[in-house]
């Protein structure tokens, strides 16, 4: 209890204390405080100087519209890049023209040589008036450094004229004549001289058949009958020798595959010519 009231006391003797050494000063409220001073605030970045205006731009033209991109399920169809637009200030180039090729015309006068090889084989003996003849230009036409018709040219024509060989006397006769020569499958008309060929004479062979039936019979005809028998004899062995050499024919014309012949232009021939 003592204690309760010493404390009671000494609380007491501080408030007036407390009350009285106030009383001396000025009535003014005790400054209060200072409050506490906010955070500066960090100082704004440095602005740059202001750069001179630039000149003004031409406006960039519209990009043009984007195509929506095509569904996965959809493969979008590829189409081929299109070249750039030429500029409309350019002139159009014109692709440079071929040379155009020159030409001459060469002509191939009457009576110019040609050498040839037969490709069909005759005989007077088969042979008929126009019975197709065909032959191969062994060295080709050049006239004036030009080649009018070059080797191996095929020439056409046909058999004119035909005889086979007569009895007892006669020769064998073919004539034949080229009309057209073909060039790359192109035919023109050719005309050459005739070609006339004959066979061979068989009078030395006759000769000897008729002397030999003619001894023979007057051997035959002396042993029969003497003398007399004899002068028949070889007029009956002549007969009979000349009726052998009348059953028999000359040789015939034969022209072999290859046989060589040699004529020349009836007519002239003209072509066209390249100049280089």
């Amino acid at each position: 209890m003592t204690k309760h009231l010493m404390s009671v006391a000494l609380l007491s003797a501080a408030l007036a204390t407390g009350c009285g050494g106030g009383s001396n000063e000025t009535t003014q409220n005790p400054p209060a405080a200072p409050a506490a001073a906010p955070a500066p605030e960090p100082a704004p970045p440095a602005e740059a100087p202001a750069a001179a205006p630039a000149p003004a731009a031409p406006a960039p033209s519209a990009p043009a519209p984007r195509k929506p991109a095509p569904k996965p399920s959809q493969p979008a169809a590829s189409r081929p890049a299109e070249s750039a637009p030429a500029a409309s200030n350019a002139a159009p180039t014109r692709p440079a023209e071929p040379a155009r090729p020159v030409y001459r015309d060469v002509t191939a006068s009457v009576g110019t040589a040609l050498s040839l090889s037969l490709i069909t084989p005759l005989s007077s003996e088969t042979a008929k008036v126009e019975t197709p003849v065909t032959a191969r230009l062994r060295q080709p036409v050049v006239i004036d450094g030009f080649t009018v018709v070059p080797a191996g040219a095929t020439l056409h024509g046909d058999v004119i004229d035909v005889e086979r060989a007569g009895r007892v006397k006669g020769r064998s006769r073919l004539v034949i004549r080229f009309a057209e020569v073909q060039v790359n499958g192109q035919r023109d008309p050719f005309r050459t001289n005739a070609l006339t060929f004959e066979g061979e004479a068989s009078k030395g062979e006759d000769a000897v058949k008729v002397g030999g039936g003619a001894g023979i019979g007057a051997v035959i005809g002396g042993i029969v009958g003497g003398a007399s028998g004899a002068a028949k004899g070889a007029a009956i062995g002549g007969a009979a020798g000349a009726g052998t050499v009348l059953a028999t024919r000359g040789k015939d014309v034969e022209l072999a595959e290859g046989t060589e012949l040699n004529t020349s232009l009836a007519m002239p021939y003209k072509v066209s010519v390249e100049v280089k």
